[in-house]
């Protein structure tokens, strides 16, 4: 695999909007939902970050958005890395883990769905952890939230 640089750029950028189709599309095989309708880039806010991840040859290969859910709580929305690229889903997890602590975030917040044992493993093995839904989750059988308290480096070091 080719080595991977994650930029920060807006949800309407080309390559970004190609990787959300991408996404909706495996959502909507998957769970039959697209996901779309709780990604509102029209309520994008100063907080709000989107990040893409492209290889060697400038072709996008992943991406992920955070957004503004409550006070110092991020929400991570439309995480998708392409089939194959191994590695892609860790590492921009990783770089939004950091662009959020330097955002002002101590919380991550996300939902998945139940059916979609591949993202449960993968927000387990990443150190999330299962939560009571919230918000518009709130109710819905088929969701699963998650949440992970953010430790800056330093913190890290001295736990």
């Amino acid at each position: 695999m080719n080595r991977i640089t994650i930029t920060v750029t807006t949800p309407s950028d080309p390559a970004c909007l190609q990787l959300q189709d991408a996404l909706s599309n495996t959502l909507q095989a998957l769970t039959g939902s697209s996901g779309r309708a709780s990604f509102d880039t029209q309520a994008w806010g100063e907080n709000d970050f989107f990040l893409l991840a492209q290889d060697d040859n400038q072709y996008a290969v992943g991406c992920v958005a955070v957004r503004y859910l409550a006070d110092s709580i991020g929400e991570i929305k439309r995480m998708y890395a392409r089939p194959g690229t191994r590695g892609v889903g860790a590492q921009l997890l990783h770089a939004l883990e950091a662009k959020a602590l330097t955002q002002g975030y101590r919380s991550l917040w996300l939902e998945t769905r139940q059916i979609n044992q591949r993202a449960l493993d993968f927000y387990l093995r990443h150190g999330y952890r299962i939560r009571e839904n919230y918000g518009r989750y709130i109710g819905n059988a088929e969701a699963v939230c998650f949440e992970k308290t953010l430790v800056s480096p330093a913190q890290a070091d001295r736990e």
